[in-house]
């Protein structure tokens, strides 16, 4: 299955940074709750910029499942922009905020 991607059930893991009224508004523990829903690994943290930085693992499907959620975020936040990168998986259990 060569330059088809990752195959169904393997893991993945990107880096989302998440911009707009993201901070002050339950986004990082609202993301780990979905995270954990997911069984998705990783982690949230606060930028000095004033985004909400993401780094999830997990299948395909539940890592697109959680950048769906990212976009729109708890319902006091406002997201206005969202990148994301690919990363190489690694090894880690469980999803945390970090500060």
């Amino acid at each position: 299955m060569t330059g088809a991607g990752p195959a169904p059930g393997s893991q993945v893991r990107v880096r989302a940074v998440v911009s707009g009224r993201v901070q002050g508004v339950w986004y990082r523990e609202s993301c780990r709750r979905e995270a954990m829903a997911l069984g998705v690994t990783g982690e949230v943290r606060n930028t000095a910029s004033g985004a909400v930085e993401i780094e999830a693992q997990g299948t395909r499907a539940a890592v697109d499942a959680l950048l769906r959620w990212a976009q729109v975020g708890p319902p006091a936040a406002r997201v206005t922009h969202l990148t994301v990168e690919d990363l190489p998986p690694q090894e880690e259990a469980g999803f945390r905020v970090t500060r």
